[in-house]
């Protein structure tokens, strides 16, 4: 009898300690998604250089935006997923999340003091701050793995996609309220980065809790061992993205060990997934989609408040649609792709649904935001749906040895995507920008335009590499794309 109260009391006592290491881990990912977006709703700062005495054009936070991905483009995604490997969440972890908190804090310094030179600086934090967060937020995923493995592994992974996205919708709704939108108003160094500040305080809890997980962690030592393990390599625009819709056994593929050399991987796999033809469309339709939404959301304020009319308030609450609606549709949608199947007819949908949505956000009537608000919940729907058919299509197309890579590789490419599209939004609204005069309304609604008809192209092209994903499915039923999972 007391050996069963005992033996009760410890099994009590590890499902606590469970769920203690994983709200250690959500604050440093809902602080990295906060710190990305702080500026997404408030954009419209960025417009001339003359409304901040930072003195950042829409080119320049264009530049900004898409020093994010440089290192995760330049081989930083695969050289940290091995590094994961060879060192252990802990190590190589601490590595990432201390990166990331570094670039956070020069992106700060170089809002608060300005100058010649802040942009280069802030440029080279946003690269550090941009693959501390990857690599951060594999370190998460695996972590979650080992301590949730032969438990609510699934629910675990939920929560914390769903809390780092309330990050994003903290920022959108947040950064207008702490800098104040006021006509004709130059705004100080110290009020352009309110948002930043905010951000090192959501930083430095998220670091205070990461360190109180890896005393977690070490007490956890031994009964999980993370040598030999193979690594799904997971990005943010990925969570950004989808990963919610994942399968069960797909997620437990992370961080457990091979099977004593049997299917080892080799380099030549590398090779084999590039000669690959299902992963080359796939991988597009991945790059076209998510640069239409998330380089969208970058730019979002300085495109939603001139379209629509409407304060920096209203477009905070009206882009924040888009992360609240994937927290809790992407889910549902997953669970529809696992039961009904079809799942490249719902990404045609998903992509169609986006295709829509920036063709109203395009041409819809000026200064009458229910377009806007109506466009959100398309782009929400379509946010939703494309994810939950298209990450659970990577295993069908590959095999499991390659799994990881082929994650990895489709990561690279969507980076670059973002990098450039991000950078080619910011140009356009730049050359775009309202010049005073009798014209000034027109010149001021000209820029959102003009980017937003690149976001159609994008989406465009998504529609047509979707179907042409569609038509793979129906020429190799082997492949099981449009199957429902067992």
């Amino acid at each position: 009898m007391l050996g069963k109260v005992m033996a009760s009391r410890g099994n009590s006592k590890a499902a606590w300690l469970k769920w203690a290491a994983l709200a250690c881990l959500v604050v440093p990912m809902f602080a990295s998604y906060y710190f990305d977006d702080m500026f997404s709703s408030i954009s419209y700062l960025f417009e001339d250089a003359s409304l901040t005495m930072l003195g950042w054009d829409a080119a320049g936070y264009g530049l900004y935006a898409s020093g994010y991905s440089v290192l995760c483009v330049f081989g930083g995604l695969v050289i940290g997923g091995i590094l994961l490997d060879k060192w252990g969440v802990r190590v190589s972890g601490s590595l990432f999340v201390g990166m990331m908190v570094l670039g956070a804090g020069i992106v700060t310094a170089s809002l608060l003091h300005g100058g010649e030179g802040s942009l280069t600086a802030a440029y080279v934090g946003v690269m550090l701050f941009g693959l501390g967060s990857e690599i951060a937020g594999t370190a998460v995923t695996r972590s979650i793995a080992k301590w949730f493995r032969g438990g609510p592994i699934a629910l675990a992974m939920g929560l914390q996609l769903a809390i780092a996205r309330l990050g994003t919708a903290f920022a959108l709704v947040i950064s207008p309220r702490l800098v104040q939108e006021v006509s004709g108003h130059v705004y100080t160094l110290s009020e352009t980065a309110r948002p930043a500040l905010l951000g090192m305080g959501l930083m430095a809890l998220g670091l205070i809790l990461w360190a109180l997980f890896v005393a977690l962690d070490h007490r956890k030592e031994g009964e999980v061992s993370p040598s030999g393990a193979f690594a799904v390599i997971r990005s943010r625009s990925d969570a950004e993205e989808g990963d919610t819709s994942l399968s069960g056994e797909s997620r437990e593929t992370e961080d457990v060990p091979s099977k004593e050399g049997k299917d080892e991987f080799r380099m030549r796999d590398v090779v084999g997934v590039l000669r690959n033809k299902n992963f080359w469309v796939l991988g597009l339709l991945c790059v076209l989609f998510y640069s239409s939404i998330i380089a969208f959301k970058k730019f979002a304020g300085a495109i939603l408040i001139p379209r629509f009319d409407i304060p920096a308030s209203a477009a905070g609450w009206m882009v924040s649609m888009l992360p609240f609606s994937t927290v809790i549709f992407a889910p549902l949608f997953g669970v529809l792709v696992d039961k009904a199947g079809h799942g490249t007819r719902w990404m045609v949908t998903g992509a169609i649904l986006a295709l829509v949505a920036h063709l109203l956000l395009a041409f819809a009537p000026e200064g009458v935001p229910f377009w806007g608000y109506l466009a959100m919940v398309l782009l929400g729907f379509g946010y939703s749906l494309v994810p939950a058919a298209l990450w659970p299509s990577v295993p069908k197309i590959v095999p499991d040895k390659v799994l990881g890579t082929t994650y990895a590789l489709i990561y690279w490419v969507q980076n670059l995507g973002l990098l450039s599209f991000k950078w080619i939004a910011g140009v356009i609204l730049g050359r775009h920008t309202a010049a005073p005069g009798p014209d000034a309304a027109a010149s001021a609604l000209s820029g959102p335009v003009a980017v937003e008809m690149m976001f159609v192209a994008l989406c465009v092209a998504a529609v047509a590499t979707a179907l042409l994903f569609r038509r793979v499915s129906r020429r190799n039923p082997a492949l099981g794309l449009d199957a429902p999972s067992r």
